[in-house]
């Protein structure tokens, strides 16, 4: 308690009781300000939730039913073309198409596709990023030109890729000026999966040599000089220093890589059809012929679904091991 003295003299007192008004209104304002709040939160999340709510229909609607529907037709014996409503045989479908021949050659030709083309891109497209990772006048537009091909469609890339292999086209003429025969490159079964192989590794080039030069960009040159003054040559900077820095969008290039691999249809739809005798027929392209020209979409679900767990089977097992030989 205080005691003060008032302009006419009289003593006036003053306790933490009478100034309780004053607190109390000061009290009451803080509850006000949190309703507001909450409401401002609120609005805040339903604005984002209605932003998020597009993309959440699209994912649901346009990629997670159609996987479970797949699913469901994998067991059953479905075709657009029969009457009456599909039988359920179980798992029959994927004990027919894991002993049947031409399934288990899809899968072989599938995976010698891969091997075509991943190491020699991830290769080129590594040598790449090193050399435009270099500053040199014009170095925009050199990057600009690696990358065109990545924008172009692949069906407008394996039209053009089937006319140079033609009898007539780019690379037939360039090997009789050499005084070379021209060659059947698409008619050979020896060398029409090779001849894919290189118009694909030709098309991803940019795209991956995108992705490390990105990588590179973030390895600290301080390392690279500190390497250099520890006497580390060129190949021990690229081994120590180099490879390291870049081992997690490597982990990404090669996951990537074999996916989007063992998933192809375009090229060997447009270039090949599946031929010579099957030297290019993918498990993709054996689904769609198993689908949309056989009609069996029960079977064709099922070869889905198992070409699925081995591209999830093998991009773990390369991601591993990779891991364990950069460590």
């Amino acid at each position: 308690m205080s005691i003060t003295t008032s302009d006419s003299g009289e003593l006036a007192t003053s306790s933490p009781a009478a100034r309780g008004p004053r607190t109390s209104r000061s009290s009451a304002s803080a509850p006000a300000g949190k309703p507001r709040r909450g409401r401002a939160g609120r609005r805040l999340r339903i604005a984002g939730l209605l932003f998020v709510l597009p993309a959440a229909v699209y994912i649901v609607g346009f990629q997670l039913v159609p996987v479970i529907y797949g699913l469901v037709l994998s067991f059953t014996n479905y075709s657009p073309v029969a009457r009456g409503n599909p039988d359920v045989v179980g798992g029959s479908n994927y004990v027919a198409i894991l002993t049947d021949p031409q399934f288990l050659n899809s899968l072989l030709v599938t995976g010698k596709y891969v091997l075509l083309v991943l190491p020699v891109l991830l290769v080129l497209a590594l040598g790449l990023a090193m050399l435009v990772n270099r500053p040199f006048k014009g170095i925009g537009v050199f990057r600009s030109m690696l990358y065109v091909p990545h924008i172009v469609s692949l069906t407008a890339v394996s039209i053009i890729w089937l006319w140079l292999y033609s009898n007539d086209g780019a690379i037939n003429q360039l090997l009789g000026a050499f005084g070379l025969d021209p060659q059947a490159w698409l008619l050979d079964p020896d060398t029409a999966l090779p001849a894919v192989a290189l118009m694909r590794i030709w098309k991803a080039l940019g795209s991956n040599m995108v992705l490390l030069l990105a990588g590179l960009q973030t390895i600290p040159n301080e390392l690279y000089e500190a390497a250099r003054m520890d006497g580390a040559g060129p190949w021990a900077r690229f081994r120590y220093v180099t490879l390291p820095g870049l081992r997690p969008i490597l982990l990404y290039v090669v996951a990537t890589d074999i996916i989007f691999l063992a998933q192809s249809f375009a090229e060997m739809f447009v270039m090949t059809k599946g031929g010579p005798l099957g030297s290019t027929t993918v498990a993709n392209y054996l689904i769609y012929n198993e689908a949309f020209q056989y009609n069996q979409m029960g079977s064709a679900s099922a070869m889905a679904f198992v070409l699925f767990a081995l591209v999830a089977a093998f991009s773990l097992l390369a991601v591993r091991s990779f891991t364990r030989r950069s460590s």
